[in-house]
């Protein structure tokens, strides 16, 4: 029979469900990165996150069918603060940082803290998005690299969407990997 609560994947393995939280400042692309890896479209419309979108995707890794549950969250700002029951029941963050605008990376930083504290140590990737206005970055990947202490850091582009699949693949691989 098929798990209480669960649903089957391809050749019949149960999927499981993984809570993934887009975390980053207004305006880095964390809304663009959810709708280039699950619908391939890339808007250039700027559109604000109210409260948390939620999205789906199945994916195969590691020879098990997974259903990323992604919550993008509102970016934050000066006014709105995220609450740590957005967090809980995480199994992996996506920090996102704008390359063109340094003071996100801090944002990015200081919600890594705040996630810890909210779900624990549980596997995160800082992205730097806009990879394709790279002319623009402000930001020293080096320098970011010895900031996140251990902290995998990645390029990506929601527009052209370089590094997007890589990304969400890497975070999927270290969320099933034995702990």
């Amino acid at each position: 029979g098929r798990p209480a609560g669960g649903t089957l994947g391809r050749h019949g393995i149960p999927v499981k469900r993984k809570k993934v939280c887009m975390l980053g400042a207004f305006a880095v692309g964390k809304t663009s990165l959810v709708s280039r890896y699950v619908h391939s479209m890339f808007s250039e419309r700027y559109q604000t996150t109210v409260g948390v979108k939620v999205d789906k995707k199945v994916v195969e890794a590691a020879g098990e069918s997974v259903t990323l549950v992604l919550w993008d969250l509102f970016g934050e700002d000066d006014y709105q603060e995220l609450k740590p029951t957005f967090l809980r029941g995480s199994a992996g963050f996506l920090l996102v940082a704008d390359g063109t605008r340094p003071s996100t990376l801090e944002t990015a930083l200081g919600l890594r803290e705040r996630a810890i504290q909210a779900a624990g140590d549980i596997p995160m990737l800082l992205l730097l998005n806009k990879a394709d206005r790279a002319d623009e970055w402000e930001i020293d990947l080096d320098a970011v690299r010895d900031r996140a202490a251990g902290l995998p850091v990645l390029r990506t582009s929601a527009k052209t969407g370089a590094g997007v699949e890589d990304a969400f693949l890497a975070l999927v691989q270290a969320m099933l990997a034995p702990r």
